[in-house]
């Protein structure tokens, strides 16, 4: 039997990762409703406001009878009203038996309590079926649901003696076309992307998504610009897009430049300056209030060095390219001294992916919480 809910979970984790990058603020969540053996069918959810995975499933299953089934679902099924009824009395209604549950549900407003209105239905219940494959798929939504902030990803492509171009100032890529799909895709499933206004200035980028075959969806865009200094002509200012872009600034940034910004459909947030520049810890604050739970921070150094120096990186995807750059480019990180091993922030999990001629390396990001830590460059 505990194999074959693995199985059956597997299936669901396929479901729900359809909807990634969708369904923010809520969860990627699947469902797979079996009896006897048999898939009757299958759901996710697609989008906040949308039925749930476990109605979805209920309602592809329509004209089958679904008494005495099994539904496997990723998430604990809520048991309170919000933008749709309690997925427990669908699940209860239907006339199911069993239950398999991914992972307990870590919103306040749920936290056990399907479970429990499940079983004291009468229904058998076992949780924890390829638990942290359902946890890793909703890191971002966990984190939000708990803390408020988003799940913050840091996102480089360099080269191998660790530089971000060729020369500073200059625009020039690093990484394969193997490695820029796999970047549109990262964009396609997160809700925003943040850059500095010296990546800006230097790249004049879109931060869009474009994928082969089809468009995929543009994500939020964020610019850390303290003195509002960006042209108005700049790509992401200029742009048709259905993604909204938000510039954070200082409080005294000129507001005759934030009218002219909001005048192109810019939202401008000024923000207050700590010793290291604009509050990012307040940056994050306002887009998880703004309902994003995941944050792909493309750098450039200067900002690169920001999230880390206020540990504010969770994740990170370095796109590494098999070429020197020499010295005359900027570095992944700017102004961040550590000082020594013990106190570098360090990669934990690390996974190690081949993509044409590069190599990606990802994992959660660590820091030390031992006193003399990471300083700024003086």
């Amino acid at each position: 039997m505990h194999r074959a809910d693995e199985a059956y979970m597997r299936l669901a984790l396929r479901e729900a990762r359809k909807g990634l990058g969708r369904t923010s603020p809520n969860p990627c969540v699947g469902a797979v409703l079996v009896r006897d053996g048999q898939v009757i069918a299958r759901g996710f959810h697609r989008r906040a406001g949308a039925p749930h995975a476990e109605v979805e499933a209920l309602n592809r299953a329509a004209g089958q009878s679904v008494a005495g089934a099994t539904i496997y679902v990723t998430l604990e099924p809520c048991n309170h009203t919000g933008r749709t009824p309690p997925c427990t009395r669908a699940i209860v209604a239907a006339g199911i038996s069993r239950v398999v549950v991914g992972m307990c549900d870590p919103n306040p407003l749920v936290a056990g309590s399907g479970i429990r209105a499940l079983r004291e239905q009468g229904l058998e219940v076992r949780c924890g079926v390829l638990e942290e494959q359902c946890r890793r798929l909703n890191r971002p939504f966990c984190k939000h649901i708990t803390s408020g902030l988003p799940w913050v990803i840091m996102k480089a492509g360099v080269s191998l003696d660790g530089r971000l171009n060729y020369r500073r100032g200059a625009s020039g890529w690093m990484t394969g076309p193997e490695s820029q799909v796999a970047v549109h895709r990262l964009r396609d499933r997160v809700d925003a992307i943040l850059v500095g206004r010296g990546t800006v200035a230097i790249d004049n980028p879109s931060l869009t998504t474009r994928l082969p075959g089809r468009g995929g969806r543009d994500p939020l865009r964020v610019v850390v610009d303290s003195h509002l200094s960006l042209p108005l002509a700049a790509t992401l200012f200029q742009q048709h897009s259905p993604a909204p872009t938000f510039v954070f600034c200082a409080p005294e940034a000129d507001p005759d430049r934030a009218a002219r910004l909001a005048d192109l459909g810019v939202r401008v947030w000024p923000v207050e300056r700590t010793a290291a520049g604009l509050d990012l810890r307040q940056v994050l604050r306002i887009l998880g209030g703004e309902g994003l739970c995941s944050l792909l921070v493309e750098g450039g150094s200067a900002i690169h060095g920001s999230f880390l120096r206020a540990a504010l990186y969770d994740y990170a995807h370095l796109f590494i390219a098999p070429l020197f750059a020499g010295n005359g480019g900027e570095p992944l990180v700017g102004g961040l001294l550590a000082g020594d091993r013990a106190h570098a922030p360090h990669l934990r999990g690390v996974e190690l992916r081949r993509l044409g001629e590069d190599l990606l390396l990802s994992g959660e990001v660590v820091y030390s919480r031992e006193e003399g830590g990471l300083t700024g460059v003086p």
